[in-house]
């Protein structure tokens, strides 16, 4: 059968509308539970220098402590609206991989590869990222960084990500045979209460942005996100200037577009509609970054 290449149902303003509905959800879970947490990467970003979504982002990132973390992901189904809502646990049935989404059900949100599990559930998500506790020395940590790129690696491997890079097919397919447990508890270890902490299995890309002092993510101010307020680093300069550099300087126009994470949004169908044009349909891969 010939690919086909669709254009989103959604436009972007509508995508990000659902995001923040999602954060609303999100958000009234963690207040009723006590449960601390933060705007993250261009999230954070959006917050302070646009007052909610970076123009052209398509995607929502939140952090917490790991302790924070797993507390919710245990009382949160307690709370959700789970007719509209659904949580995607870290490593759980249909869903391989080191962090954990809220989605929201009857919508579609399709990403750029083929997942090899049909029944992950593939609605409009927001990402929930675990930050860890950092080891003292700096050779702890990157052993820590090192730790999670094979529990990055595996997890990738087991939902079918789609790759040109040979060597990170190769690197991928070493990982995939071994043990997820060692290496899932060095990137979280470190002593708790540690004065550093890290976001390595936030998908990180950069050993040097993903580790910090403990208190750029533990002490919290709330500010402006799309007309509600949300918690984001009280140390949000420090913390974006480690992240982007020179974060209030727009890039240019030619770089004011989304590293696209998605290849179809639609806010009225389930993605179960989209299921087999999905095993058909071509991706180009975009390389834009998003700040």
């Amino acid at each position: 059968m010939t690919k086909e290449k669709i254009r989103d149902v959604a436009t972007l303003k509508e995508h990000q509308s659902a995001l923040a509905l999602l954060l609303e959800e999100f958000d009234r879970v963690c207040r009723t539970l006590g449960i601390p947490y933060i705007l993250f990467a261009g999230t954070m970003l959006g917050a302070v220098r646009h007052k909610g979504f970076i123009p052209w982002d398509d995607d929502l990132d939140i952090i917490m402590f790991r302790e924070d973390y797993e507390r919710f992901l245990e009382q949160a189904p307690e709370v959700l609206d789970n007719n509209r809502f659904f949580l995607q646990k870290e490593f759980s049935e249909h869903w391989p991989m080191f962090f954990s989404k809220l989605r929201l059900n009857n919508t579609t949100c399709l990403e750029k590869f083929h997942p090899k599990d049909k029944k992950i559930h593939s609605g409009v998500y927001i990402d929930i990222f675990p930050c860890d506790n950092a080891f003292k020395s700096s050779l702890g940590k990157r052993i820590q960084f090192f730790a999670s790129k094979v529990v990055i690696a595996k997890s990738l491997y087991k939902r079918g990500y789609e790759t040109k890079s040979s060597a990170k097919k190769l690197f991928m397919k070493i990982c995939r045979v071994l043990p997820l447990k060692p290496f899932l508890a060095v990137a979280k270890g470190g002593r708790k209460n540690s004065t550093h902490v890290h976001s390595f299995l936030a998908a990180a890309k950069s050993y040097s942005k993903n580790v910090f002092p403990r208190e750029y993510i533990s002490n919290r101010i709330n500010l402006d996100f799309e007309n509600k307020k949300y918690p984001v680093s009280a140390e949000y300069d420090n913390l974006l200037r480690i992240l982007y550099g020179d974060y209030m300087t727009l890039p240019p126009p030619e770089m004011q577009d989304t590293k696209r994470h998605v290849v179809l949004v639609d806010l009225s169908r389930s993605y179960e509609h989209y299921q087999s044009l999905h095993d058909n349909m071509e991706f180009d891969v975009l390389t834009v970054s998003i700040r």
